[in-house]
Parts: C-alpha cells; structure tokens; sequence
C-alpha cells in the first residue's frame, strides 16, 4: 500500500511537471492572439491554428500604418527643421518694453514683415504648424527670406505672450507703430475723402473701421490723439493686419485741422444718431448726400459721439434711419458698423 502510494505520487507529479509547459505554451498563445498589441507583432500559435484571426489582424494592420505615418511625419519635420536654418526651439523671451511688443495672427505677422513699417526681430511659429498651413508657412518664408530669426515654441508660450488671444499659432516680435505726423501734401483728387476718428477708444472698434476705410477706398483716416485708442497689435489683427498698411494720422488738435480744411475748401461732414444738435445745422439721410468737393467725414466716439466743437464746425450732418421702430436704449449701430455704411454710402455718391 505504502508502494502504491509512493508510485501513484510519483506519476500524479509526473504528469503535473509534463503538462505544465504545455498549460503555459497555451495560455500565452490565447493572449497574444487575443490582446492588442501596439509594440510587436502578433505570432502565431498553436490555438488559431497558426495563423492570425481576422477580427484581431486589422487592428494591427491599423498599428502598422499609425507608425508608418508618425515615421513620416517625424521625417517631414526633420526636413522642414533642416530647410529653414535650425529653427530654436528654446524657451521665448517674452518681456515686453517701449522699445518692441508682439504682433499675433497670420495676417498682421505676414503684411508686418512685407510693408517694413516696423523693425522685425523674431518670429515665434507654433512647433509643426508650418507644415499644415499654407497662410503660416508664407510668414514663415517671409521672414526667412528677410533673415528674422524664427523661434519654434509650444502653444502654451505663444497664449502667454499674448494673454489668451488667437494668435493663430505665430506671434512677431517688432518695434512699435504709432500715428504719423501731419505732413504738407496736399490731394490731388477733386473728390478725396478723409475718414476723421474723434475719440474712438475701442481697439476693436477701431480696428474693424481701418478695414472698412481701407476696403472701400479711404483717402486718409485722421485721428485724435487725446482720449483714443492707440495703435495696438489688438487693433492690427482686429483690422486683419490692415494697420500694417494703411498709416493713421495722429493730431493734437483735431478742431484745428478742420478748420484749416475748411478753409481750403474742403466739406465738413458730421454724423449723428438721428436727433438734430443744438447747432442748428440740418440732419438728412447719408443716402441724400452726394460728394462733389473733397471731404472730412467726422466720426465720433462710442457712447458720447461728436464733441461740441466739431459739431459747431459742421456744414453738413447724415445719419442712418433705421427700417423699423425701434426700443428705447437701442437707438443707434455700433461705431464700426456705422461708420462702413456711412462710408459706403458717401463714396458710392460719386459714381451715379
């Protein structure tokens, strides 16, 4: 018994020790079969009867592209890293003084380094964006192609160098515009018309008029100095880079300016909401005027409109009716589109 006993335990161990390999080679075939596998591929075993299921081999076969596609991808920008002069891509320098600020959006980077208004220093691109973007990747030759150094940052570099704003995945490091001086030069057009901006202080606002003043054939956009906005990188990307373009004239005394072009013979056309001012001049729709002399359009400010004194300067005063009734404290359009429809319509004067 004791024998028996002996013999049956060494078989029952024999047969553990001779079947173990075997549970092990089948476990581990089930699982490679069975699982994703992002790293390796799957071989075969003994349980799919040597060869792949079809459920499980496209989803490797999707693997195999994904690397091939990040494989050329990295090669890509490798190249593109090669073809613009070793890019940096090092930690911005983001200080901003008196002497530069930051430009952002692809259209007031691009028009900044094309017009040479401002001095370029650096150009900051979003890491990879120059390969996906043919409006980016034209600011990016630009400034190769001026010798601006170029500065590959992260996302998170370019948001704090323009506090959260779309930037567009580049930023331009530049000196400052501000408004031009008066100069001497006198129009040549029988029909000029300058766009004249009394306290405009939203740079939105402002930005959006510049692109009107530009698109519909603005002579000069004059400025008050006191009380406006100045010329910001918000108010180039709000005009879609247009102040890169377009100069704006600053003065000290707009009162002066326009009594001066009135003297030379220049009409003074005022604007107002709807109601006819205390100076007694009458109020007709912009779309009974008509332009025959060159002419000072006299924008006012958001909120309190025209001084007093340019006011008093006024030959003339349009305004947009409204097509309906309208509810009291919704009386008027916002600056910006006001002053495009204005414009519209006063230019469009001169070719019936």
């Amino acid at each position: 018994m004791g024998l028996f006993n002996n013999v049956s335990k060494h078989r029952l161990l024999f047969m553990r020790m001779w079947r173990f390999p075997k549970v092990l080679d089948s476990y581990h075939a089930y699982h490679k079969d069975n699982r994703v596998n992002h790293f390796k591929t799957p071989s075969k075993s003994k349980m799919s009867g040597g060869r792949l299921p079809n459920d499980k081999a496209l989803p490797n076969k999707l693997n195999n592209q994904r690397r091939v596609s990040s494989e050329l991808q990295r090669l890509a920008v490798e190249d593109s890293s090669s073809q613009w002069e070793k890019t940096e891509r090092l930690k911005p320098s983001m200080e901003s003084s008196n002497q530069h600020e930051i430009v952002f959006g692809v259209a007031p980077c691009h028009l900044a380094l094309t017009q040479t208004r401002r001095k370029a220093l650096k150009l900051f691109v979003k890491d990879g964006e120059a390969l996906h973007r043919s409006s980016l990747h034209k600011v990016y030759e630009e400034a190769h192609r001026r010798q601006v150094p170029i500065q590959r940052v992260s996302k998170k570099d370019l948001d704090r160098m323009v506090l959260g704003r779309v930037h567009q995945g580049v930023c331009l490091q530049a000196t400052p515009l501000s408004y031009l001086a008066e100069d001497s030069a006198q129009s040549s057009k029988s029909t000029s018309l300058w766009l004249v901006l009394d306290g405009i202080q939203d740079p939105m606002n402002l930005g959006a008029i510049l692109r009107s003043a530009y698109f519909l054939g603005v002579d000069r956009v004059a400025s008050s100095i006191r009380n406006s906005c100045p010329l910001t990188p918000v108010v180039s990307k709000a005009s879609a880079g247009i102040m890169e373009v377009m100069g704006v004239y600053g003065y000290k005394d707009l009162e002066d300016m326009v009594r001066v072009k009135a003297a030379q013979g220049w009409r003074v056309v005022g604007t107002v909401a709807g109601e006819a001012p205390e100076s007694g001049v009458a109020v007709m729709p912009c779309s009974d005027f008509r332009m025959t002399a060159p002419t000072l359009l006299l924008i006012g400010g958001e909120g309190d409109g025209l001084s007093r004194k340019l006011l008093a300067l006024c030959q003339t005063l349009v305004t947009i009716p409204a097509g309906r009734q309208l509810l009291p404290g919704i009386e008027s359009l916002n600056v910006s589109v006001a002053t495009g429809i204005l414009l519209h319509s006063l230019l469009a004067s001169i070719r019936h």
